[in-house]
């Protein structure tokens, strides 16, 4: 497991230009059918696991485990039986080209 705290993965995350830090909770065997976001995310599982499908790939995240989801790309997720806990950075804005 990670033994970061939320405040500094959020100080890190901030510094890397992304504007919104949460902490998010999963119920156990949540399920969320395919799905976009307006916004790029990077995301470190803090507690339990989930398996994250994108296109016809399916990975299974655990505990201190993290991943990266761009903008608008479709993507599902489901939760495991002891339910999740996730840190998410959120860039909401564009990059300048």
């Amino acid at each position: 497991m990670n033994t970061a705290t939320f405040e500094r993965f959020e100080a890190d995350w901030r510094a890397r230009g992304f504007d919104e830090i949460l902490e998010r909770e999963w119920a156990p065997n949540q399920v969320l059918q395919t799905h976009t976001h307006p916004f790029a995310v990077h995301v470190l599982v803090a507690r339990g696991e989930l398996w994250l499908t994108v296109g016809d790939e399916t990975r299974h995240v655990r505990a201190g485990e993290s991943f990266d989801i761009g903008r608008d790309v479709p993507h599902a997720e489901r939760y495991g039986s002891e339910g999740a806990t996730f840190w998410a950075a959120r860039r909401h804005r564009i990059a300048a080209a």
